[in-house]
C-alpha cells in the first residue's frame, strides 16, 4: 500500500493525471450536465456531482500509472 502512494506521490504521475483530469474532465461534466448548465438548473447537489466528475480523471489516470509502474517492474 505504502508503494503505491508513493508511486502516485510522484511529481510525474500527478502532472499527467492532471493534465487528464482538465482536458477529460469538462467534457464528462458536458455529458452528464450539460443541458443543466445551458438552461441554468444547476443545484448545489449537481455543482457537487460536477465536481467529483472531474475528479474521475484523476483518480483512473493515478491508478493506471500506478498499475503500469508495478508490471514494468515485475520483469
Amino acid at each position: 500500500m505504502k508503494q503505491r502512494f508513493n508511486i502516485a506521490c510522484q511529481p510525474k504521475v500527478i502532472r499527467t493525471a492532471a493534465r487528464f483530469a482538465l482536458i477529460v474532465g469538462p467534457i464528462l461534466v458536458l455529458i452528464n450536465h450539460g443541458d443543466a448548465i445551458i438552461d441554468g438548473s444547476m443545484h448545489a447537489e449537481t455543482w457537487l456531482k460536477s465536481g467529483l466528475t472531474m475528479i474521475v480523471p484523476y483518480i483512473v489516470s493515478t491508478l493506471s500509472s500506478i498499475s503500469a509502474y508495478k508490471n514494468c517492474n515485475k520483469v
